[in-house]
């Protein structure tokens, strides 16, 4: 069972990234689809959950607006598109998937 995220890199403020997150092992469509980021100094937090079957996603506050999860469970994949980046989006970012969790892939915001 893994979890791997890509799609992380250097990004000017205002720029958008995709992070993707490819789970193999297991069918990544039965469990809720969650994005986790940590930055510096700082506790791991939510960013942004898809539910399994219907429901309401899940944006932080600081995130509404700008950030959309979505998923293709045909490829098993999960996504993160986030646009109108600023230097506080600066993390590393986290694919959780049940119990299991990718390796994390860094954004950092900078121009």
């Amino acid at each position: 069972v893994q979890l791997v995220e890509s799609g992380g890199g250097l990004v000017q403020p205002g720029g958008s990234v995709r992070l993707s997150c490819l789970g193999s092992g297991f069918a990544l469509g039965i469990y809720s689809a969650n994005w986790y980021r940590q930055a510096p100094g700082k506790e791991r937090e939510l960013v942004a959950s898809n539910p399994r079957y219907g429901g309401t996603t899940y944006y932080a506050d600081s995130v509404k607006g700008r950030f959309t999860i979505s998923r293709d469970n045909a490829k098993n994949s999960v996504y993160l598109q986030m646009n109108a980046l600023k230097s506080e989006d600066t993390a590393t970012y986290y694919c959780n998937i049940g119990n299991y969790w990718g390796q994390g892939t860094q954004v950092i915001v900078s121009s």
